[in-house]
């Protein structure tokens, strides 16, 4: 999963014509690897309160694109965007106090950050917090929450909440514990590139007999048939 986001044009919220089409002068420009461009394009937007231009500028701050690395930069350009709603702001706000980037290491600032970015439908931010509430960082260990969360970003299709979420009901974490619901999970977790899944789905099937293999598969495909709406549950 890609949690550094990529940047996209219909992400904009841009007031004006003139605005918009500076924007996508700086995306052309980012995407070609002209970092310059897309700092002078950006900057002024960014200063105009964009919440797009300010987003974007925490990024190239954070991986030094264009300008020094600078964490403290970047926060400030991410703190900006999100107290305006910007999810993918949110999230990156929240890895920098997750990894104490530019700010003191604070899981709970990290999770309340994660939290807005995730009620928004952020996928990344929801896997986070899955793996937050399973390890209890910011938050006491809940494996019942973790699964939650894992559930929502696991139905967006991220492969690692799907395998995180093989694993839980191998274990009967959170949940009763289903060999073939945990299967399936390792099945679609490693179909859509996960490769601890495959592994952790084929260990598991040698505890299997083939008639509930069969049964995992055809519930695998039904759940990405449906487009992760049919899954086991």
């Amino acid at each position: 999963m890609k949690l550094l986001y990529v940047l996209l044009a219909f992400l904009m919220t841009l007031s004006s014509p003139v605005a918009a089409q500076d924007f996508q002068k700086g995306l052309a420009a980012f995407n070609a690897g002209d970092y310059a461009t897309a700092l002078q394009e950006w900057k002024p937007l960014a200063e105009a309160f964009d919440a797009s231009a300010q987003n974007n500028l925490g990024l190239m701050y954070t991986n030094g694109y264009g300008v020094p690395q600078d964490y403290k930069k970047a926060v400030m350009w991410y703190l900006l965007a999100a107290e305006q709603g910007n999810a993918h702001s949110q999230h990156s706000l929240g890895n920098m106090y997750y990894n104490g980037h530019g700010v003191l290491q604070d899981y709970k600032e990290a999770m309340k950050w994660y939290r807005l970015a995730a009620d928004q439908g952020d996928d990344a931010s929801q896997y986070t917090i899955g793996n937050m509430y399973f390890i209890g960082q910011g938050v006491p260990q809940d494996y019942t929450e973790a699964i939650k969360w894992y559930r929502l970003a696991a139905e967006q299709g991220v492969a690692e909440a799907q395998t995180n979420l093989g694993f839980m009901y191998e274990k009967g974490q959170g949940v009763l514990q289903d060999n073939a619901t945990a299967h399936m999970w390792y099945n679609v977790g490693a179909a859509n590139g996960n490769e601890l899944g495959g592994t952790n789905r084929d260990n598991l099937a040698s505890k299997m007999t083939p008639a509930a293999i069969e049964k995992a598969q055809a519930m695998a495909r039904e759940c990405m048939n449906s487009g992760y709406t049919k899954c086991g549950y």
